[in-house]
């Protein structure tokens, strides 16, 4: 699953995906520093991890992940190939959800292309370029559909809903903030529109201004802007995740401490994007591996048992299940047991956030 970070250019977005991933892209005071998408794996944090960590003394400790893309600087016009336009346009394509980084500081060191600060304007200016495309998508299927409509009746439906997304889009609606029965949400997922990527909104902020956030006006509106459609908010200083992302564990729990933070807001990003993409993890635990294993939520137990090996699904019996909660208030799996926490699950069972599964199968 891959997070396209995007913003226009100098917003901060190639240094907070240099922090995320530690993965060294150039970052510069000028546009399109970054042409071609750096890509950068980070683990999801997690400290159920850690504490089955503790517990198991394990061989090997793996992390459920998530992909971050650092897409190209976008400039008005992008949806015609203006700048970079095409290549931002192509990356988007590619990602499953959107990271939109807005800048909210003011900085004279640091030009800005439209020439002052107003992340509401910066955010209308990307998703106007989404707008224009998904537009142009749009309007090549009402003309597919109204060909196949003289034949077939079928398409009514489709086109009554292309033309109830245009006029949304026109209105500078996306299709992520509209309504959809079940047969609507499996036709807008084939259109492969742009305004239909989840996105989450960054507000890069000053030092300052994060000891004040709750009364700042700026980040007041592009909170009221993001909430128009369902998007969330996350307020970070670029500088500072900078600054801890080069720290060690211990360093950087002081220096939260003083800025009167409980995690980072990398850490914050990472697990939002995470459920973002409407995901989550069950683990596995013992002397080999403590694992999470990422799943989407609602997953089977038989289909979570295929991602740790088909053979596990093909030939699934049932699965064995403590919930990381019950596990630690008792201390081993045994005294778990004991109690009856310890529940047998068939094939109907849906996967729950930090199930912790032993997969009994025959092949």
């Amino acid at each position: 699953m891959k997070i396209g970070i995007v913003g226009l250019p100098n917003v901060g977005k190639s240094t907070l995906f240099n922090s995320i991933t530690k993965a060294g892209a150039e970052c510069a005071n000028y546009p399109f520093c970054t042409i071609e998408p750096n890509i950068g794996v980070v683990a999801v944090p997690d400290e159920r991890i850690e504490t089955l960590a503790k517990m198991y003394e394990p061989e090997k400790v793996t992390h459920a992940i998530v992909e971050f893309v650092d897409i190209a600087g976008l400039v008005k016009g992008a949806s015609k190939g203006e700048g970079l336009g095409n290549k931002f346009l192509s990356h988007i394509r590619e990602v499953d959800a959107i990271c939109q980084v807005v800048r909210c500081f003011e900085d004279e060191n640091i030009v800005h292309v439209d020439g002052s600060i107003d992340p509401v304007r910066d955010a209308e200016t990307i998703n106007l370029e989404l707008i224009f495309a998904d537009i142009e998508t749009i309007d090549k299927r009402i003309e597919k559909a109204k060909k196949m409509l003289k034949s077939d009746k079928k398409y009514q439906v489709e086109l009554n809903l292309l033309e109830k997304i245009k006029t949304n889009l026109e209105n500078n609606i996306p299709a992520r903030a509209l309504e959809f029965n079940e047969e609507e949400k499996v036709m807008v997922k084939d259109m492969f529109l742009l305004t239909s990527k989840p996105i989450i909104y960054i507000a890069n902020v000053s030092e300052e201004q994060l000891s004040n956030l709750e009364n700042d006006e700026t980040v007041k509106k592009i909170k009221q802007y993001a909430k128009s459609e369902k998007a969330e908010v996350i307020s970070l200083c670029v500088k500072i995740e900078e600054e801890l992302s080069g720290l060690d564990e211990e360093s950087k729990k002081e220096m939260l401490e003083v800025f009167g933070l409980k995690e980072s807001g990398l850490d914050t990003l990472i697990k939002k994007s995470y459920d973002l993409l409407g995901l989550m993890s069950f683990l596995t635990a013992g002397k080999p591996e403590v694992r999470a294993w990422t799943i989407k939520k609602g997953t089977t137990a038989p289909v979570a048992a295929g991602k740790i090996h088909s053979d596990i699904q093909r030939g699934f019996i049932k699965a064995e299940i403590v919930s990381y909660d019950d596990l630690i208030k008792e201390g081993s799996m045994v005294a778990a047991k004991e109690k009856g926490l310890v529940r047998s699950e068939g094939k109907d069972y849906i996967m729950q956030d930090g199930d912790i599964v032993l997969f009994k199968f025959n092949v």
